[in-house]
C-alpha cells in the first residue's frame, strides 16, 4: 500500500515513532498507525502494560510483534493505564484490519494535557512518513 493510500485521521496527534493519542477529555487513547501496522506487516503478538501502570513521555509501554519483526511501543504521554484492549491477546490482527478504532492498545489517565498540544498533527505526520 502507499504512504499516500493509507488514513492518518485529522483529529488525532501522532508521534515519529508512530504511535498515535486521541484525546477525550483526561482519558487518551493510544495506538499505532495505519503507516506502522503496514509497515509491520501481519501483527501476531501485542504484550500490552496492566492497569495502574503509570508512563513518562516517550518510555516503552508494550511490544508488537509481526511476522516481520519485533517492535518496541513508546508512550506519546505521560499518564497511568486505566484500561487495556484485552481483544488483542486473542486477535492482535485487528491492529492490521482497524488500528484506529477497534485496534486501539492502551487508554490512560494524562498526567497533563499540555503534553498533547507539542504532538504532530495529521499533516505533519503525513510529512514526516513521507520524508
Amino acid at each position: 500500500m502507499s504512504t499516500q493510500a493509507l488514513s492518518h485521521p485529522d483529529d488525532l496527534k501522532y508521534v515519529k515513532t508512530h504511535e498515535y493519542i486521541r484525546v477525550e477529555g483526561d482519558i487518551a487513547t493510544i495506538g499505532i498507525t495505519a503507516f506502522a501496522a503496514d509497515q509491520l506487516g501481519d501483527v501476531t503478538f501485542v504484550e500490552l502494560p496492566k492497569v495502574g501502570e503509570k508512563f513518562k513521555v516517550e518510555q516503552k509501554f508494550g511490544v508488537i510483534e509481526s511476522v516481520k519483526s519485533v517492535s518496541d511501543l513508546y508512550m506519546p504521554v505521560s499518564g497511568e493505564v486505566v484500561e487495556i484492549n484485552e481483544k488483542l491477546n486473542s486477535e492482535p490482527e485487528v491492529v492490521n484490519l482497524d488500528c484506529y478504532t477497534a485496534g486501539w492498545m492502551i487508554k490512560v489517565k494524562l498526567d497533563s494535557q499540555n503534553e498533547v498540544a507539542g504532538l504532530m498533527s495529521a499533516a505533519d505526520y503525513k510529512q514526516f512518513i513521507v520524508d
